[in-house]
Parts: C-alpha cells; structure tokens; sequence
C-alpha cells in the first residue's frame, strides 16, 4: 500500500516538474507529424537564429526574475535602440536616409551607442527598483513609455514622415545575418552571438561574486544584507547589465529584420519572460540557470516556429503562447508552494 502510495506521489512530482515540457513535446511531435519537413537542418538553423536575439533579451531578463522583479520595457528598449542602429547604418546610396550627409560609420560605433543607451534605461530601472523602492513592474512599465515614446518621436522625422528605417548597409547585415559554411551545412553567425553572450552570462552567474550576490538577494534580501551584500550596488549592476544585453540585442535584431519600425520589439519582453519561466527561473527568486534560459528560449521559438509552419492563425498563436505563460507560472507557484 505505500509502495503504491509513493509512487502515485512519484507519478504527481514528475508531472508538476515536468508537466510543460512533456506538452511542449506534444506539440513539437504534432508539429513534425503534420509537416514531416519540419525538422529539416535548414528549419533547425532558421529557428535558432531567430532565437538569437530573443536569446540574449531572455538572459537579460533571467537575472532580473532571479532578484524576484523583472521587466517589460525590455521589449521597447530593444526596439528603440534597433531603430537608432538602423537609421546609422543605412547604405549610403539610399535616397531616403534619414540622416543623408553621414558618411559610412564602422560598425562598432552603432553597436556601441546601442549598447550605452540600453545601459542607461537599465540603469534607471535599477535606480528605481534599488533606491526609490519602486516595484520593477511599475518602473519598468514607466520606462517601456518611455522608450516607445523616444522610438515614435526619432522615426517621426520631417521631412519624411514616420516610415520604416530600411535598406541598410551591406557590412552591417552581413556581419549580423551571414554564416559559417561547415560542409553542406550553414550556421548562422548569430548563433554564435547568442553562445558568446550566454558564455559570458554563465560565468557571470556561476563565477564571479556578483552572480553569487545576486542569488543570494533573490533568495532572501534580507539574510544578504544582514551577511554584508550591498543590495543597492549589486541590484543596480544586475539592472545596468540587462539593459546592456537589451542594447546589444536591438543592434543585432534591426539587421537581422532587415527593417526598424516603431512596432520592432513589440511584446519581445513577453517572449523573453515566458522562456525564463519555461527554463526553470522562478518568480519566487534565487532560482535559475543559464542553460535553462537558453531551452526555454528553444522551446519557445520551436513552438512559434512550428505554429507558423503549419499555418495556425496568428490570433490563436497568441491564445497559445498566453497559456503557455499561464501554465508555467502556475506550475511555478505550485513548486514554490510544495517546497514550503
């Protein structure tokens, strides 16, 4: 009777640990029945780069969630600064440059100033949520205005008029959408962006006394504090990093779109909230990984991918990624509950 007893219990734990991946599982079988040329090399190759940018926003966001916040003007954030890497960096025989007398710039410069200004809205995320004690979902919603808003007035420009930033320079999309040829196979170069990053990422978490500062506020800031952590500092770096990843991302998602509008980055934050979730960083705090982030980005996009390939309409693709984010949350909340 108890053996039987403990393993019902047995059967009731996998299922809560695992409940979302066996469904996402489901849904990738479904997908390759359906569409048996789903998982061809080519729509693999496809699926992690359009996971790149995403990717490096997700590990932006993870630290935030893993400090019991998190942030929804990643999204508007990466939006703002593809639209000024953009409008840097078009060719310069395009009749409708928005800045027509620029000479060609190295590519670094863009990326560069992308970056800064990530870095700034990260930083004042992080004054917000460190020092004015402000919740991160109130700050960061004020900032995702913010940056939507500075998006909307730079496009906006006379004597053009709001459109597209487009045609861009040859250097700037080669050097984000080419790839390296290894047999018959062609591996985009952005996913070695995403790798470096997430490299970067895991040393940072794992390695240094940063990352061990910031699970350990995640877990408990009040025993951090009480032990010597200085939670203004440490909250603030955390903040200033995730919007570097942000910047970084909007530099590599404009030529990876080949375009910039002011919808670019459009419920990216969303995306990057729910693979963090779904790889296993926990609202409650001081819980998460970086290879968990990057298979829940996998996921995430596998799923998005899928649903496209098959043809699902978009409304219902979006019915599907919100219970998506409500299942995992939920089973989340039910770990947290069953470990108290």
């Amino acid at each position: 009777m108890n053996k039987v007893k403990l393993n019902k219990e047995s059967l009731q734990n996998f299922l809560l640990n695992y409940a979302l991946y066996i469904v996402l599982f489901i849904m990738i079988v479904f997908f390759v029945i359906k569409e048996p040329g789903f998982l061809s090399l080519k729509n693999l190759t496809n699926i992690l780069s359009q996971a790149s940018t995403r990717g490096i926003l997700a590990l932006g966001v993870a630290g935030l969630i893993v400090l019991q916040g998190t942030d929804l003007s990643a999204g508007r954030i990466l939006g703002f600064t593809a639209i000024i890497s953009a409008s840097l960096l078009q060719s310069t025989t395009y009749a409708a440059r928005m800045y027509p007398n620029l000479k060609a710039l190295p590519l670094i410069l863009p990326m560069f100033l992308a970056i800064v200004i990530g870095g700034i809205f990260g930083a004042i995320n992080g004054f917000g949520v460190a020092k004015l004690k402000v919740h991160a979902f109130i700050i960061t919603l004020g900032t995702q205005l913010i940056a939507y808003g500075a998006s909307c007035l730079y496009i906006d420009r006379p004597p053009l008029g709001a459109q597209p930033v487009a045609n861009l320079d040859e250097r700037y999309t080669k050097f984000v959408n080419g790839y390296l040829r290894l047999g018959s196979v062609e591996i985009p170069y952005l996913i070695f962006y995403l790798a470096i990053v997430a490299a970067i990422m895991w040393f940072v978490w794992n390695k240094t006394k940063l990352g061990k500062n910031m699970f350990a506020i995640g877990g408990n800031p009040e025993a951090a504090a009480v032990s010597g952590v200085n939670l203004v500092k440490n909250i603030m770096i955390i903040f200033i990093i995730s919007g570097v990843l942000y910047g970084l991302a909007g530099f590599l998602e404009a030529a990876r779109a080949g375009s910039t509008t002011t919808s670019t980055g459009f419920n990216y934050e969303l995306d990057a909230i729910s693979a963090c979730v779904v790889g296993g960083v926990s609202f409650t705090g001081g819980i998460g990984t970086i290879p968990g982030v990057l298979i829940g980005t996998v996921l995430l996009q596998v799923i998005n991918y899928g649903l496209n390939f098959i043809g699902v309409n978009a409304y219902w693709q979006y019915i599907i990624r919100g219970l998506i984010i409500i299942v995992a949350v939920s089973l989340d909340v039910r770990k947290y509950i069953a470990k108290k």
